[in-house]
């Protein structure tokens, strides 16, 4: 992004700060974006709803839980990591346009987060992992490499997934009661697509002999998936991008590969496949054919004609990359 970019867009999300902010005190609660839901606005405009979401996922999610009620436009596109993004003058305009806002929340889109909770105030915003948290579902993985969060990328277990998309229903109910049944019939709907694909990805992974059952990426984005399907799961970086390649970690992780003779490791869409090809030459001189197995979408979906364009597509890739490559 140019100088003069960075400096449009840091004027405008000051001055969309100042605003939101009038006649609040410094005493305020400042908590996550989900502390103010859907519940604490009602939807007085003309439908179709405006909802703006961040990633592929989220954004594929609410549209087809909101069906012809919303009007969805993502921020993120194919190959965008949420980890690095950045708002910009244009998607303030859009966040501030919406009626609603929907995200990935437990800190996915960390540069994001003070300018929801701003929008919070006036807006209903929410995160589709809210009510994952306030249940305090013993399914999310907290980590302390992460500072003692929770690893945000769920949506690598399609059940989880699924509980998102019933919590997303009842967010838009409270801000739409007069279409409540209709989200709630549309995320049953969803969600019973998403027992296929959990079944897909099961048989996938069983093609591959137990030992062999190891899945090496450029950061730890598949820890669900390898936990919902008995995967061990080795990341280069750690929980988010912009955490520094750890090379002790990383001679341990080629040790594991020589040792276990494992075939392949996996690049990432949204990751420069540099960090985990750096793995395969060492191993080679040390008589292991390590091979690239494949692309697998960690943070995005892929490209619109791509077989990764939706969430279903996106997972089931995933799924049969891995087992092509590490079945052999």
């Amino acid at each position: 992004m140019s100088l003069d970019r960075r400096w449009f867009a840091w004027c405008a999300l000051t001055l969309l700060s100042v605003a939101i902010g009038c006649g609040k005190s410094s005493s305020d609660h400042e908590g996550d974006a989900h502390d103010a839901p859907a519940k604490a606005h009602k939807f007085s405009g003309e439908h179709p709803i405006k909802i703006v979401a961040t990633t592929g996922p989220v954004t594929e999610m609410v549209r087809r839980v909101g069906g012809d009620h919303v009007a969805v436009e993502g921020l993120m596109g194919p190959g965008v990591d949420p980890h690095l993004y950045s708002p910009v003058a244009a998607d303030v305009r859009k966040l501030s346009d919406a009626d609603t806002i929907v995200y990935n929340g437990l800190h996915l889109e960390g540069r994001m987060a003070d300018l929801f909770q701003k929008m919070s105030r006036n807006k209903a915003t929410f995160a589709v992992t809210g009510g994952l948290e306030a249940r305090h579902d013993d399914r999310l993985r907290a980590t302390p490499a992460f500072d003692g969060l929770h690893d945000p990328h769920i949506w690598h277990d399609p059940t989880i997934w699924a509980d998102c998309a019933a919590d997303v229903a009842y967010e838009l109910g409270e801000f739409d009661p007069a279409h409540a049944a209709d989200y709630q019939k549309n995320a049953a709907a969803y969600a019973e697509e998403l027992k296929a694909v959990d079944q897909f990805c099961r048989e996938q992974i069983d093609r591959i002999p137990a030992d062999r059952r190891v899945l090496v990426t450029a950061h730890d984005a598949f820890s669900y998936f390898g936990k919902r399907y008995g995967v061990e799961v080795f990341g280069l970086k750690g929980i988010s991008t912009e955490e520094e390649k750890d090379l002790k970690h990383q001679e341990e992780v080629q040790r594991m590969l020589l040792e276990r003779k494992i075939p392949a490791v996996f690049v990432e869409s949204a990751v420069a496949p540099r960090m985990v090809a750096s793995l395969v030459e060492p191993c080679r001189a040390q008589g292991l054919d390590l091979q690239i197995g494949g692309e697998l979408y960690a943070d995005a979906l892929g490209a619109p004609n791509s077989d990764a364009a939706d969430y279903g597509g996106m997972i089931r890739h995933n799924a049969k990359t891995i087992a092509d490559a590490l079945a052999k």
